[in-house]
């Protein structure tokens, strides 16, 4: 009994070397690599975007003396309300006032010899009609007419010029508006031309943006903004482009943009900080992350990923524009289809993959 049992044992274990030695031969099964996906889909039309601006005046207007001189006083400070022919501030015009002075002394001597002149000259025409005086002195009666005449019309042009200085020393405003800055205080010696206060007309009002480049190239003709203050979203209007930059500021590298307010509210003070929304014409194709992108020389593609065996091949694409995140891909992709995201350099065609969802 027992040399039957110790032949059993021995087959069974020649059999199991044997069934052992079968597995050994097979190829290991490949494992498959882990990846990240997303199903692409056609990009959305009318894409919204949010920017964050103030609310200015549509129209600024810094007023300035046209002439230098001693300011003495500025009647106004900001946020004061002017109205037209209000006066801001005053130069010193003592000097102005002596120009004048000194013009019309020398009308009054002008017409004192123009008066004279007129008598010579009526005197001579008597005594020519008579035979009494020569043409020659008639000639010079005449002549001295015409001088004192061109005198006195020098004499008047002068004390118009004079006046009109002497009108200068006083500043006024323009238009209706509110004081927002000032350039000069009492005492100061001021420049012709040089800023003494910045009056925000009442004309209208303007959301003023920064905006990038991306954004400007992706707008609509004559987009229509929503604009709404960020502190209370409740009050809000619409508006309209009314002026892009045509340069990018130096340092920021963005587009300022005004929107003309229609019919803003009492609530939408002059700096108020505001939200403008709009829809940009975003064009036709697809987006996809830009880590999802395989460059090969001058071509471009990406992993497409055959859902139902979970194997991806590479497949190439045409690439419409680059953005900070992503690609605008306008062929090679069709909606629905499933790409890899993320480990694009270590797949081969053909490969395996375990999808871990959608890409960060």
């Amino acid at each position: 009994m027992r040399g039957w049992l110790s032949v059993a044992s021995v087959a069974t274990a020649v059999v199991a070397s044997l069934l052992g030695g079968c597995e050994q031969d097979k190829p290991p099964v490949p494992e498959a690599r882990p990846v990240k996906s997303v199903v692409v889909g056609q990009r959305p039309a009318g894409e919204p975007v949010m920017l964050t601006g103030q609310v200015r005046a549509r129209t600024e207007i810094n007023l300035a003396f046209r002439l230098s001189g001693h300011m003495i006083d500025r009647v106004v400070r900001v946020g004061d309300q002017v109205a037209p022919g209000q006066v801001i501030a005053h130069l010193d015009d003592q000097i102005q006032k002596n120009t004048l002075l000194q013009a019309e002394a020398l009308l009054s001597a002008a017409r004192a010899q123009l008066v004279e002149a007129r008598n010579t000259y009526a005197r001579q025409n008597g005594l020519l009609s008579k035979g009494f005086a020569s043409n020659a002195q008639f000639d010079q009666a005449r002549q001295a007419l015409e001088s004192a005449e061109a005198q006195v019309a020098s004499a008047e042009a002068q004390v118009k010029s004079a006046r009109e200085q002497l009108g200068y020393t006083i500043l006024t405003a323009d238009v209706a508006g509110t004081v927002i800055t000032t350039g000069a205080e009492a005492g100061e010696v001021v420049a012709a031309g040089q800023p003494v206060a910045q009056i925000a007309s009442d004309g209208g009002r303007d959301a003023v943006f920064a905006v990038s480049g991306q954004i400007i190239r992706a707008l609509p003709e004559n987009p229509a903004f929503t604009v709404a203050l960020t502190e209370d979203a409740a009050i809000g209007t619409t508006g309209h482009i009314r002026e892009i930059a045509p340069q990018a500021d130096p340092v920021t590298r963005t587009y300022t943009v005004k929107v003309a307010l229609d019919n803003p509210p009492e609530a939408m003070q002059l700096g108020s900080t505001v939200s403008g929304t709009t829809l940009l014409d975003a064009p036709e194709g697809i987006e996809v992350p830009s880590s999802a992108l395989v460059h090969g020389g001058t071509a471009s593609a990406v992993w497409v990923v055959d859902t139902k065996d979970l194997s991806v091949s590479l497949r190439d694409v045409t690439v419409v524009r680059y953005e900070p995140a992503s690609v605008i891909l306008s062929g090679g992709l069709q909606p629905g289809e499933t790409i890899v995201t993320a480990g694009v350099q270590s797949l081969h065609p053909g490969q395996k993959v375990r999808l871990l969802g959608g890409s960060s």
